[in-house]
């Protein structure tokens, strides 16, 4: 198939095609007597592949274990060491952001809590229950005697 037809079945379009080859992530397409680009299927399973990764938060160098697995004649490009290597380090990078934006929610939640709380002191109109479920669960557990949210 020719970089535009390769480029519409992956939904991307011929100038990654050929960034992609340039950078090395792509083998490069046969060429025809016509001196156009020939892919075929195996570049489309790459091409798949890398997007798939991207649209969960992989660099493209992040990528690149993935299709060099594809390429080595793997059925799958998550079938090799190096590409599982990479899958626990995404998983440990997301794993410190979720932990972080959980500190960084109930930090936001007790903030939230607390101006409640000084608004309707001060008679400010401010809502009779809290906003938010994480500001009414850590109201509760205020008021049960726990500070921590």
């Amino acid at each position: 198939m020719r970089i535009g037809e390769l480029a519409e079945r992956a939904g991307t379009t011929p100038r990654t095609l050929r960034y992609y080859e340039s950078l090395g992530l792509l083998p490069p397409a046969d060429r025809a007597g016509n001196g156009y680009r020939s892919y075929g299927e195996e570049h489309l399973r790459m091409l798949e592949q890398i997007r798939t990764l991207q649209e969960y938060g992989f660099g493209l160098e992040e990528t690149r274990p993935f299709v060099e697995c594809l390429r080595a004649g793997h059925a799958a490009g998550d079938t090799c060491a190096a590409s599982l290597a990479v899958y626990r380090s995404k998983l440990a990078e997301i794993d410190a952001w979720v932990d972080r934006l959980t500190s960084v929610r109930a930090e936001v939640a007790a903030q939230l809590l607390r101006a409640e709380r000084e608004a309707g002191a001060a008679g400010g109109d401010v809502a009779a229950e809290p906003l938010c479920e994480l500001t009414a669960a850590h109201a509760e557990r205020h008021d049960e005697g726990t500070s921590t949210p």
